[in-house]
């Protein structure tokens, strides 16, 4: 029985490093796909190919399976988009993007604490929301709201569902649509901020829907694990997130950074 034990004991463990390997190698192998080949086609597909269980089920579930996986596919797909529009030259920003996704892969993604949930979401909005600024900046805005609203869906629904609100659906179309109203509003004057020649650049319009993220929900999960009331410890954070966002928006908008 003890060597039964073991065996068993062994086998999980070397399953579990074998997962976290492939992870590894899947997050440096989508950013280097695309900077080898300079195009976002073969990351994305190595990212979709990552997610087969999704539609290893009767087509049925394959839309309920998209949704429930929506924050990852976001959150890949954005890291490849990002190395898409540094360019084909290697900068430290592929290099950074490629740690980065592993590290999604391997220590945040497994998560599944109302604390990790909450990091999930918000990374997906910033991450999303960078990559869908710097492909559609020069797009008609429909483009950029749309893709706004699908990030704004993602999270909500990320951090919702585990919640107690059993009719979330109507919040998550909400949210989404207040992302996509912030993103149409901005996208007559997109801002990014560069780091020299590290390739990194920051869209404003990222870190405003993060904040915004941020302070919604802080204020929302209030209200719906309090009988509708907002407790005192919420109010600090999404102050400082406001506050945040104003001075941002109005003493770091540089033209000069203009896409």
């Amino acid at each position: 029985m003890s060597d039964f034990i073991f065996i068993r004991k062994s086998r999980n463990l070397l399953s579990s490093v074998l997962h976290v390997v492939l992870n590894i190698l899947l997050g440096m192998s989508s950013i280097a796909l695309t900077v080898i080949t300079g195009s976002w086609l073969f990351g994305i597909l190595l990212v979709l190919l990552s997610k087969w269980r999704m539609f290893a089920v009767r087509p049925y579930y394959w839309w309920l399976n998209i949704k429930s996986n929506l924050v990852d596919l976001i959150v890949g797909s954005s890291f490849v988009l990002v190395a898409f529009s540094a360019g084909t030259t290697v900068l430290p920003i592929h290099i950074i993007l490629g740690f980065l996704y592993a590290a999604w892969l391997v220590a945040l993604k497994p998560l599944s604490s109302e604390l990790a949930t909450k990091v999930q979401a918000l990374v997906a909005v910033f991450i999303g929301a960078t990559s869908v600024t710097l492909l559609f900046a020069g797009w008609p805005s429909i483009a950029l709201v749309t893709a706004s609203f699908v990030i704004g869906y993602g999270a909500s629904r990320h951090v919702i569902v585990q919640s107690e609100d059993k009719n979330f659906g109507l919040i998550n179309l909400i949210f989404g649509l207040l992302l996509a109203e912030i993103a149409w509003i901005s996208h007559s004057w997109l801002i990014v901020y560069s780091f020299g020649e590290s390739g990194i650049v920051v869209p404003q319009l990222a870190i405003l829907l993060t904040l915004f993220t941020f302070a919604f929900g802080n204020v929302y999960l209030s209200v719906l694990k309090n009988d509708g009331k907002i407790k005192a410890e919420v109010i600090l954070p999404v102050a400082f997130s406001l506050l945040l966002a104003v001075i941002m928006v109005l003493w770091f908008s540089n033209p000069i950074f203009n896409v």
